[in-house]
């Protein structure tokens, strides 16, 4: 799972002429989802977003507060384009969660931030609709987040391990046993 997070004075959605979201100052979070991703993916990303410090603190000291700790809204956008792969100049996108599967994750992120943070701050756009982010970046200030890659031979040699140090072994005979 992906987010490149802006901060922003200002921000909104809309589809056609129709306002789906706005919010003041805060975050604007695109996201994207994976075929691999998980609820592990949704948990991290979702934690590192709310405690990640973009914001500076009463002082004017930079990069102190969180979006929780000020009490900002966050606006989150799909966006399957951040799973892409160049074939010469023409994006393929095929590393991206498809359809039901991906708005089912989605939908699930969004729940765990209004959770872990306030629902009533958290928005977001209209999955799969061809939408206009409008947004007003304050600095600019802008971060990349991706959820942890794990790496099948990894996981495969940890399990190995953990199996090889679960082994019972049986003691050697020693010449006092015979």
């Amino acid at each position: 799972m992906k987010a490149i997070i802006q901060r922003v004075s200002a921000a909104k959605v809309t589809v056609g002429d129709e306002l789906i979201s706005s919010i003041g100052r805060g975050l604007c979070v695109l996201v994207g989802i994976t075929h691999s991703d998980t609820e592990k993916d949704v948990e991290y990303i979702s934690r590192k977003l709310l405690a990640l410090r973009l914001f500076e603190d009463t002082a004017g000291k930079r990069w102190q507060k969180s979006v929780k700790d000020e009490q900002l809204e966050i606006l989150c956008v799909s966006q399957f384009t951040l799973y892409h792969r160049l074939k010469g100049n023409k994006p393929d996108f095929h590393l991206a969660m498809q359809g039901d599967a991906a708005q089912m994750l989605y939908n699930s992120f969004l729940k765990r931030l209004g959770k872990d943070y306030d629902g009533a701050k958290v928005k977001d756009g209209k999955f799969g609709a061809y939408m206009q982010v409008h947004i007003q970046n304050d600095g600019p200030v802008t971060v990349e987040l991706e959820s942890p890659v794990v790496d099948s031979k990894v996981i495969k040699d940890s399990q190995t391990k953990v199996n090889n140090c679960n082994e019972v072994k049986q003691p050697e005979s020693t010449d006092i046993d015979k």
